[in-house]
């Protein structure tokens, strides 16, 4: 009779935690985009920082790339990684918004608005990498940090922000239409593109099989928008890298950069083919991360 009535009463005690938990596993649920997001730009930015240094260097003074390395090494291995603080804050915070906000909003916009799949998906991208600007103040200080012409103004993050705060709250955010142009047809396109070129690929068996396709579908988009929108990284650089004076329009700076360089399309395009392998590393990388992780947590 005891044991009878121990069992009836355990029901309820096993109810009751997974009604304890069911809040965390769904805050975790829904947070995972985040987070996978996060990890995935950290593993990339540790890795890939040096390639995206000299690419900088080629963007804003058109050197070639082996006068870029040359650079690089007279500046010595103390600062390779000199730059790497606003990079990492940058990209580990906006990719957490890029793929969280695409899911969120993607989801919220299905509910409220009747359009077809595609619309509703680029709308969400566009709103996703429109967010992301508001962290175009660390892309700004990364510029700056990482030329070498501004080594003797300040050493570190905090005196390169400290040092920007003079000229006003909008000095942060010099070279914001580049960006917000770059992030939301870039999302867009990578967003849109991705599910149909892993399609393309062969049916992975094994966790490593989908491992390697998800860094090659990430890594060749990467590669395609990196080319595309290398031009406006030019002019983002070239803006960015201003302290104070006069704030340029995109036009009269793209002009200003192409009669530089004698108005050649090769020149414009100098580090491109640089640009190309890092995207590929880079979108492999944090694809095949991204996708890896939200299997598992």
């Amino acid at each position: 009779m005891v044991d009878s009535e121990a069992h009836e009463k355990r029901p309820p005690i096993l109810t009751s935690s997974k009604q304890d938990l069911s809040p965390h596993i769904a805050n975790v649920g829904e947070m995972k985009h985040y987070l996978c997001g996060c990890c995935a730009a950290f593993n990339n930015v540790a890795i890939t920082f040096p390639i995206q240094k000299v690419l900088f260097r080629q963007q804003l003074y058109g050197l070639k790339t082996r006068d870029a390395v040359l650079q690089l090494r007279r500046d010595g291995f103390r600062n390779l990684y000199r730059g790497i603080l606003p990079p990492l804050m940058q990209k580990t915070t906006t990719l957490a918004l890029m793929f969280g906000l695409y899911e969120d909003l993607s989801c919220l916009l299905r509910k409220h608005i009747s359009t077809p799949e595609f619309a509703t998906r680029s709308v969400a991208a566009v709103l996703a990498g429109t967010t992301e600007a508001i962290f175009t103040p660390l892309e700004r200080v990364q510029t700056l940090l990482q030329d070498h012409k501004h080594h003797d103004k300040f050493t570190n993050t905090y005196q390169a922000f400290k040092a920007l705060r003079c000229h006003g709250i909008r000095e942060y955010y010099r070279g914001l239409v580049p960006v917000l142009f770059r992030n939301g047809f870039s999302n867009v396109l990578f967003f849109g593109l991705r599910g149909p070129i892993k399609e393309h690929l062969p049916t992975a068996t094994t966790q490593s099989a989908h491992l390697v396709n998800d860094f090659i579908c990430g890594g060749l988009l990467g590669a395609m928008l990196g080319i595309l929108f290398f031009p406006v990284n030019v002019v983002k650089t070239r803006m960015q890298s201003q302290i104070g004076g006069e704030f340029q329009s995109f036009p009269k700076v793209f002009q200003k950069i192409w009669l530089e360089r004698d108005r050649k399309l090769t020149n414009l395009f100098r580090g491109a083919h640089l640009n190309y392998h890092r995207s590929l590393i880079s979108w492999g990388i944090i694809n095949a991360t991204y996708e890896f992780l939200l299997k598992i947590i």
